[in-house]
């Protein structure tokens, strides 16, 4: 199974990486270079060496708030909505799986007991009623 996107027109919404597309040998990058955030995953063996780095003070005008969740365990059901709040679309999650929250609204229903989830998104955080807004 590869990755499943879902559009708004040519907008990307949101972006579902299942397990077994995600965790592949190499160097996997999901995100084009103009996305706020750049999803990849790693896989490689023991020995590998990668090279010290630091990151370039680099200024960036980022809109609005993107989550990446990655399910450790359990199973939840992501629903994606457009611009105009209206739902579009159900991914379901599983261990493993990746989900990238670009654009348009989200909301999530758990659907196994100790589900878990880590969550990334860009800050800083300007609190609830700044960052979000209901649907």
């Amino acid at each position: 199974m590869s990755v499943i996107e879902i559009k708004e027109g040519e907008r990307v919404l949101a972006r579902h990486i299942p397990a077994r597309s995600a965790w592949q040998d190499g160097l996997n990058f999901f995100s084009p270079a103009e996305d706020f955030q750049q999803v990849g995953t790693w896989g490689y063996e023991k020995g590998k060496a990668l090279a010290a780095h630091r990151h370039n003070l680099a200024k960036r005008e980022v809109p609005w708030t993107q989550e990446v969740l990655y399910i450790r365990t359990g199973q939840l059901r992501a629903d994606i909505y457009d611009s105009s709040d209206c739902k579009v679309a159900e991914l379901i999650a599983e261990p493993g799986d990746i989900l990238v929250l670009l654009d348009g609204g989200h909301g999530y229903e758990i659907l196994e007991d100790g589900t878990q989830v880590l969550e990334i998104k860009n800050g800083p955080y300007g609190g609830a009623d700044v960052d979000r807004r209901r649907l």
